[in-house]
């Protein structure tokens, strides 16, 4: 055989190869290969990409590590309840706000439960910035284990790095409640705002990357004035739990709620550069968990029959502690408050855990938003029109005797 023929006969030998292995990746991994390039900085990933990714940021090679969040060997049920009639066309609600995944659990049951977009029931979605709540609650863990000694420390207290910066002086509850004061921007449009930034610096040998990126920022305001939204300030929390704890707030998780509450199955949590878990997002989690983690909240904060949360955590924890203009709104800790005691985690491109206890409601859901805050083709405002509706048709329901 000739070396042409030898040479012909191999790359079609390799096309062939190639074309299987293009069917067998699969079609999520087709679809992101699909839509290069694609890197870190997924704000500023084009719509295909974040349809794709968003349900595979933790299995994408070379870009970012996670961390597993183990599950247990005992799944917390969820039983089916009297499916929800709602007074809406839900599959125009759901294509129009590009949502992946929606789970509706009332009294523990679950009253509505939809997929779209090609997601699963057994796929991971990330969190973005849902994942401050759960970090915020693992301070409180922190604190009832005796690791935090109290919300009025000062943080640098329990993050060297800070120490000498802006950030002295600063409390720990200033923290976690956006009003240390310090200069952040949080423009997810804009390539070299702090959010965009913070996760490219190099690492520190025996520092975090993190904490020495925030201790460079100025002060804007006096402490415990003024609410600034800063996803590097819940990365800061997730320093100190894991400073505090001695433990990666990842497994930490694990072994305090999704181990002993019955997630159904393991969940990651990404890494910076540092290696630690950028904690003021990215955890990659099944709807049905993340509704777990809601009625975790709702059930007041218990896993395995102990309490996980100091007494009067969660109260303190999902009322308005700072207020940021919006009637009838505020900030708890990482958690956004509604004055009707409802509260949410909510993360950029249409990710939220809504929970009412007054109606002994939770609402997981997933998306994939035409930009950050939904406010490009107005998702923000049509989600939250979909929670009233959602609170309506069970008040109706209530008012009838159902």
């Amino acid at each position: 055989m000739t070396f042409l023929r030898r040479l012909g006969v191999a790359l079609a030998a390799l096309f062939v190869v190639l074309g299987i292995g293009w069917v067998l990746i699969g079609p999520e991994w087709r679809a992101l290969l699909a839509h290069q390039p694609y890197g870190r900085d997924v704000l500023f990933w084009n719509q295909a990409q974040r349809d794709a990714g968003f349900r595979m940021l933790d299995r994408i090679p070379f870009v970012i590590e996670s961390r597993p969040i183990a599950a247990g060997g005992t799944v917390r049920e969820l039983p089916d309840g009297e499916p929800l009639v709602l007074d809406i066309d839900l599959d125009a609600y759901l294509a129009a706000n590009r949502t992946a995944g929606l789970v509706i659990l009332q009294d523990g049951k679950v009253r509505l439960e939809r997929y779209e977009m090609g997601f699963r029931p057994d796929g991971r979605w990330t969190s973005f910035s849902v994942a401050k709540s759960l970090t915020s609650t693992l301070v409180g863990a922190a604190l009832k284990d005796g690791a935090i000694r109290s919300l009025d420390d000062p943080v640098s207290d329990y993050i060297e790095e800070l120490k000498g910066s802006a950030y002295d002086g600063v409390t720990v509850q200033q923290v976690l409640t956006m009003t240390s004061g310090i200069d952040w921007n949080e423009d997810y449009d804009d390539p070299e705002s702090d959010v965009a930034q913070f996760d490219l610096q190099a690492p520190v040998p025996g520092k975090s990357s993190l904490a020495t990126y925030m201790a460079t920022l100025g002060r804007a305001h006096p402490a415990g004035e003024v609410w600034n939204y800063s996803t590097g300030e819940t990365n800061l929390i997730g320093v100190l739990v894991s400073r505090a704890t001695g433990r990666d707030v990842a497994s930490y998780l694990s072994d305090k709620i999704w181990k002993p509450y019955g997630m159904q199955q393991e969940a990651t949590w990404l890494l910076g550069k540092d290696g630690h878990e950028i904690s003021g997002c990215c955890i990659q989690a099944a709807v049905r968990d993340y509704a777990r983690f809601g009625l975790f909240m709702l059930e007041g904060g218990k896993a395995g029959g102990e309490d996980v949360l100091p007494e009067g955590w969660i109260a303190a924890a999902t009322v308005k502690q700072a207020d940021y203009d919006s009637p009838g709104e505020g900030y708890g800790y990482q958690w956004w408050t509604w004055d009707d005691g409802s509260f949410q985690a909510d993360g950029i491109f249409g990710q939220g855990i809504f929970i009412d206890p007054n109606r002994n409601l939770v609402i997981a859901s997933n998306a994939s938003w035409t930009s950050a805050l939904g406010d490009k083709d107005h998702e923000w405002d049509a989600r939250k029109e979909f929670y009233k509706t959602v609170q309506r048709a069970l008040d109706a329901e209530a008012a009838s005797g159902g």
